[in-house]
């Protein structure tokens, strides 16, 4: 009796285990494919961009708080979608980089098509709930998805060292979409955050593509350091840094802490840059400089809201 009790304990722990380990593999599978940080850093500017506008609007968030959750939830489910269809297109080149063999495209724990349909479905449902905002925020939020789907994915990646600056324009205009949801866009505040994010994509993305050297030489895609080099790839990172530093006084409607902070922040990511010139260790100032990116647009925008709170 007793052994028949244990054995059925063993089993229903073995099961849970099981079960628990298949939920935590569809969580880790779902961040994989969604590409969580990417997916974070493209939302961020989208709320900042919203609050921004209550903001210059001297609108209350009591007033928009059913906009807010809709414009987040929908710009949220349109990227998304748009980075689920990206994986789906490029599950050849997943497979030979060691960044993303771990993709559930690429393991086959997610099919193509339901990766696929996951794709189509989130970026329907997106603008399903967008139309509901403006069609000014639709209009910018489709430019920023087919720009990243079409012209980036399907088109220039694999041909073109411009197809950085192609995909940039999708993450260009996610604080256009959620500023719009409440005023137009033409105002020099989103259009400066535009320009900010527009800039920054291209240290950024060139220090990943040095980072990523040979996989992306053995997956074939025309990455700036892969097809002209290191040193001309480190020349390209400090121009687009420089480019960034007047661009806070733009918005000196924010403050003067703001414009000091963000002005700070420039200097040491241009000196930072500047040193890699001088430099040998290429991956490691590579990795130095990603680390750093990543970092600065956070503490940015999140400062954007903090300062105008």
């Amino acid at each position: 009796m007793r052994e028949t009790v244990t054995t059925a304990l063993e089993g229903n722990e073995k099961t849970y285990q099981v079960q628990n380990r298949s939920v935590k593999s569809i969580i880790s599978d779902l961040t994989s494919l969604l590409k969580g940080l990417v997916l974070v850093v493209n939302v961020l500017p989208v709320l900042t961009g919203f609050w921004l506008a209550l903001h210059f609007t001297n609108a209350s968030i009591l007033e928009y708080w059913d906009v807010l959750l809709i414009t987040m939830i929908g710009s949220t489910l349109v990227i998304a979608g748009a980075l689920a269809l990206n994986n789906w297109y490029e599950v050849d080149l997943d497979r030979v980089m060691e960044r993303t063999k771990n993709r559930p495209t690429v393991t086959g724990n997610f099919s193509m098509n339901a990766v696929l349909t996951m794709g189509i479905v989130f970026t329907i449902l997106g603008f399903a709930l967008l139309l509901f905002t403006t069609m000014e925020a639709v209009i910018y939020t489709f430019i920023g998805w087919f720009t990243y789907v079409v012209l980036y994915t399907m088109w220039s990646k694999r041909k073109y060292t411009l197809n950085t600056m192609i995909g940039a324009i999708s993450g260009a205009v996610t604080p256009l979409m959620g500023w719009t949801v409440i005023a137009p866009g033409y105002h020099i505040v989103p259009i400066t955050l535009a320009l900010i994010v527009f800039i920054w994509q291209m240290p950024h993305t060139f220090a990943i593509a040095m980072r990523r050297y040979n996989e992306y030489k053995r997956a074939g895609v025309a990455m700036l350091p892969v097809v002209h080099g290191f040193e001309v790839t480190k020349r390209q990172i400090v121009v687009y840094i420089i480019c960034l530093l007047p661009l806070p006084f733009f918005l000196a409607s924010l403050g003067t802490e703001f414009v000091v902070i963000a002005t700070v922040l420039n200097i040491i990511w241009m000196i930072t840059g500047i040193r890699g010139l001088f430099m040998k260790q290429d991956i490691k100032w590579a990795n130095h400089m990603f680390i750093y990116s990543v970092n600065y647009l956070l503490i940015l925008f999140i400062l954007m809201m903090v300062v105008t709170w």
